[in-house]
């Protein structure tokens, strides 16, 4: 595995008016990686996710993409520059086909039918359904349907934001599955999710935040061996 870093924060602070949502986070995604983001509800994981995408400001700090600071750039530059993040809650086209779907995922490149038989063969379960409205998709097909949209423009990483939420069990199961695929496909994925024992068993390394901290980090192994984890964050 390539130890080159693809994506890197250091000092970011971010918040929403008045709120300091983010406190100084650091943290580094390599190549190759599956990094997993874990903590209690607002512990800030979404806002990180978001203000790294450009969705929101930074106060402070930088964040660097393949060696690059993005930190001031749009949201749809740093796209362009090889950023996707699938959004908490999926956040599909309802009333759009499953192929148009992931057409406008693709808007950042020139029209490539291989890729979206690329996302067919990743998602088969999409080409069955890719003439049906996304709305009428199942969470757990809707949550593929995000994931495929997010990798048609082809990312150097992916941040993906609590895609088991809401998901019956045997569909958390799936999707984890799928994302264990990419991983090993070579995408870098940063995973912010709740469900902390199934990310830290499919990444390699972790972070634990905490009111806009990062209280803990290291391979996700030993996180998930850790006391602390797994009494907070495991059930354990």
């Amino acid at each position: 595995m390539s130890s080159a870093t693809v994506l890197k924060v250091t000092g970011l602070t971010s918040g929403y008016g008045r709120i300091e949502a983010l406190r100084g986070v650091d943290l580094e995604l390599k190549a190759g990686q599956l990094v997993a983001l874990v903590g209690a509800n607002g512990a800030g994981k979404t806002t990180l996710l978001r203000t790294l995408s450009g969705l929101i400001t930074a106060r402070s700090g930088t964040v660097e993409l393949l060696g690059q600071d993005i930190t001031r750039l749009a949201a749809e530059t740093r796209v362009r520059r090889g950023l996707a993040q699938v959004l908490e809650g999926r956040q599909v086209f309802g009333p759009l086909s499953v192929i148009d779907n992931l057409r406008l995922g693709g808007y950042t490149h020139k029209p490539d039918p291989d890729r979206i038989e690329e996302m067919f063969n990743l998602f088969p379960i999409l080409r069955t359904k890719k003439d049906q409205a996304a709305w009428q998709l199942s969470g757990g097909q809707q949550q593929m349907l995000a994931m495929g949209r997010a990798l048609m423009s082809r990312p150097k990483v992916l941040l993906l934001d609590e895609p088991s939420m809401g998901l019956a069990p045997l569909l958390v199961k799936e999707v984890f599955e799928v994302i264990k695929r990419l991983k090993d496909s070579g995408v870098p994925i940063l995973l912010v999710e709740q469900n902390a024992r199934a990310a830290l068993a499919i990444a390699d390394h972790g972070y634990v935040l905490e009111t806009g901290r990062i209280a803990l980090s290291g391979p996700a192994s030993e996180l998930a061996a850790d006391e602390r984890v797994r009494s907070a964050y495991l059930g354990i």
